[in-house]
């Protein structure tokens, strides 16, 4: 059994029932053993467009890696994700941030997720459910990470625990 968390964001209207839905469709894949809060953030990347919300998994599966890769691609789809531009608007998007202690670089994947550390909102629901998860790239936790990273505190916000 592998352990992989799992970011999850959406900024296409409805936000929270295109979220709901997601963690739903991935006990598909395995066991769901922890989900954290919704929060709502600014955008990233490309500003001009609706506030995202953004929300990590801890997933037990099955699956190995590229398997899950290919899998949640797929589950993009069939919940409506629309290819558009790096940093657009998404109906809705999933990061694989870690799996197990993988580090693996290919040209279609990078794990762990090779921009975490520089994203509240990635980092503010992973500490939620794993603050104490090493990095095995930076060696450092994830309440570290978030410690040092400085950010806005006005484009994040809990939403839903």
């Amino acid at each position: 059994m592998h352990s992989t968390y799992i970011g999850i964001g959406t900024n296409i209207e409805p936000r929270f029932e295109r979220m709901h839905d997601a963690i739903i469709a991935l006990k598909e894949f395995g066991e769901i053993e922890k989900k954290s809060s919704i929060y709502e953030t600014a955008p990233f990347g490309f500003t001009d467009q609706s506030n995202f919300l953004n929300a990590v998994v801890l997933l037990r599966t099955e699956l190995e890696l590229t398997q899950l890769h290919n899998s949640l691609k797929q589950l993009e789809k069939e919940l409506g994700r629309v290819d558009r531009q790096r940093w657009h608007e998404r109906e809705i998007d999933f990061d694989i941030l870690f799996f197990d202690n993988v580090i693996i670089t290919t040209e279609k994947l990078i794990v762990p997720h090779q921009e975490l550390q520089n994203r509240a909102f990635v980092l503010i629901p992973l500490a939620e459910i794993a603050s104490d998860l090493f990095h095995p790239v930076f060696k450092k936790n994830i309440a570290e990470l978030l410690g040092e990273l400085q950010y806005d505190n006005k484009s994040i916000h809990l939403i839903e625990e």
